[in-house]
């Protein structure tokens, strides 16, 4: 019997016209879209559908748009496949809270107020720092760790062998940039993003974020779901609301968090939400599992078809 991990989109997966053919196909999705809308105060379906860009773009609509669609894909897989069971969770960043509502530990209105707020704090964070981001690729975890010790940068992600987010103040990148490249990397990239994900510059959030958090009613989940900061499943609610505080600044370590899930015997593993990019995550990490993805009705269709 395959066991089935449920992956959840990250920042950065938003295009406009997300969820837009789930809401035309389906009356429980445009439910779930007008459940959305009244939860927030504001039209968040009209982002999500016909933008613009810019304002999709704006992580305080970004992320409760991209938490939203990958839910409704969630639900609407569901809803096709009444037998799928996940045995366990785990989302890229703000993925992890789509991960945690998906496993019960936060209402959906809950899950989707907290990480509209998660944005808004992570912006203004962004407006008073001069942050950037660059992605490493072809060159190892060691040798990226001597780069950002050296342009005094931090690791932001840990995605995949060969693709490693790095992030910082701005002109910290740019060093950092051509060091990777003296040291081997096949390319490094800076990055199209509004500040530095993932480092200490994000810090001024972090105790808004607490805030948030403590104001909202936690239960112990229902499923494991893997830690961004620890690479492990979380435990209990305290200690999950901890985890995520700290997740705004520690680096994602998502190719641990995939290799302990293999390690537990997971082979199936369904990505939900715009875009396949944990899927290409997931192809580089190994090639021995099944994958999956659900964005939009095409991709709905053909993973039901598969599952049935």
């Amino acid at each position: 019997m395959s066991k089935t991990a449920l992956l959840f989109a990250g920042q950065g997966a938003q295009v406009v016209g997300m969820g837009k053919d789930f809401a035309a196909a389906f009356p429980s999705s445009r439910a779930w879209f007008d459940r959305a809308n009244t939860a927030l105060g504001y039209d968040l379906s009209a982002i999500c559908f016909d933008g613009p860009e810019a304002e999709l773009t704006k992580t305080e609509h970004a992320q409760p748009g991209i938490f939203l669609v990958s839910w409704l894909a969630l639900a609407l897989l569901k809803e096709r496949v009444p037998a799928l069971s996940g045995a366990a969770a785990a989302g890229l960043s703000l993925g992890e809270f789509t991960a945690l509502t998906a496993a019960g530990v936060m209402s959906f209105e809950d899950g989707l107020r907290v990480v509209r707020q998660r944005g808004r704090f992570m912006q203004e964070a962004c407006d008073v720092t001069q942050g950037g981001m660059a992605a490493v690729i072809g060159l190892d975890e060691a040798p990226t760790r001597e780069v950002c010790a050296e342009a005094g940068v931090s690791l932001a992600n840990l995605n995949c062998p060969g693709q490693i987010v790095i992030s910082g103040e701005a002109n910290r990148i740019e060093q950092a940039v051509e060091l990777a490249k003296a040291k081997g990397a096949k390319r490094a990239i800076p990055l199209v993003v509004a500040g530095a994900y993932h480092s200490p510059l994000m810090a001024s959030a972090q105790p808004k974020l607490q805030a948030e958090l403590a104001s909202v009613t936690f239960s112990a989940p229902i499923m494991p779901v893997i830690s961004n900061v620890t690479a492990q499943p979380h435990t209990d609610p305290d200690a999950i609301r901890a985890r995520l505080v700290e997740q705004v600044t520690a680096p994602v370590r998502w190719e641990e968090s995939m290799r302990y899930l293999v390690a537990q015997g997971f082979t199936r593993f369904i990505e939900f939400g715009p875009g396949t990019a944990l899927s290409g995550f997931m192809k580089r990490i190994t090639k021995e599992v099944q994958l999956f993805n659900v964005a939009d009705l095409a991709s709905l269709e053909a993973t039901v078809k598969a599952l049935s």
